[in-house]
């Protein structure tokens, strides 16, 4: 690959432990594509400048966008899918040569994914976070009928303002308040990841059936899925969320299916790919 390609990327501050380029650069290859795929380390403070630059940059296709920019980007782009007021957060920008900045969501189609076999219409659900992924995850639990929805967070004010502005039904509770009965508890902080403090949890008041999704991928079997699989739990590991929505992002950058029959080679990869 050459300097030239078109390329799109991810950016985000910390950036190292992204694994989104393994994935797309898999799929171009696969696809006999020719571009590229990259990720970028960019603060708070360089968004304006970043933007700036890759404007200016003929080859640049567009990003995806993750910690802690999701919410921050939604001053650089334009909004045509009212993903703002729908979510509140912004993981995919697309750049079209002479035009706007496009923002979109492509977290909460790629969290859905592998829960779409089973029926949550009524159910209970826990989201532990109130950042950007909590809000795609709380928008993404809605569009499937999940009753009642409640938010873990370290600022029980954010908490609040998430679930005020999706309308929902549920408690906001503290990080060391007892975790709720549900039927799905969802990690949607960095707690867990590799560098990051541990999430402990006591899972006794889950019920039996209840599924525990973890949204980290670097360890994908984190401390969380460790005591979920103990208790007999049904569990979903950060693959899942992280290869759905980046193949969203794939058709928006390259105009193309990604090739999802080769996920089982694609999971082998990023599994030994780990650090």
């Amino acid at each position: 690959m050459t300097d030239t390609l078109p390329y799109a990327e991810v950016i985000g501050d910390p950036i190292a432990h992204s694994q989104s380029p393994l994935i797309h650069n898999f799929w171009l290859d696969a696809l006999n594509i020719e571009a590229e795929y990259r990720k970028t380390h960019v603060t708070a403070d360089g968004l304006a400048a970043y933007f700036l630059q890759r404007r200016a940059d003929p080859d640049w296709l567009g990003c995806n966008v993750t910690i802690p920019h999701k919410v921050a980007v939604l001053d650089f782009v334009d909004d045509p899918g009212g993903v703002r007021d729908r979510i509140g957060a912004i993981n995919t920008i697309a750049s079209e040569t002479g035009g706007p900045l496009i923002g979109t969501n492509t977290d909460a189609g790629g969290f859905l994914q592998p829960l779409l076999r089973d029926n949550w219409k009524g159910r209970r659900a826990v989201i532990i976070g109130s950042g950007g992924a909590a809000r795609a995850i709380l928008f993404a639990l809605s569009s499937l009928g999940v009753a009642d929805i409640s938010i873990m967070a370290r600022d029980p004010a954010k908490g609040r303002a998430l679930l005020d502005r999706a309308g929902t039904r549920g408690q906001v509770l503290g990080m060391a308040d007892p975790l709720p009965p549900c039927d799905l508890l969802v990690n949607s902080t960095s707690l867990g990841m590799i560098g990051q403090p541990a999430l402990s949890l006591d899972l006794a008041p889950l019920p039996d059936g209840a599924t525990v999704y973890d949204i980290v991928y670097t360890p994908i079997e984190t401390g969380l899925l460790t005591a979920a699989r103990a208790r007999g739990l049904k569990t979903l590991d950060g693959l899942e969320m992280l290869i759905g929505q980046a193949a969203l992002a794939f058709d928006i950058f390259f105009d193309a299916q990604a090739p999802r029959e080769l996920d089982a080679d694609l999971r082998a990869r990023l599994i030994a790919a780990q650090p």
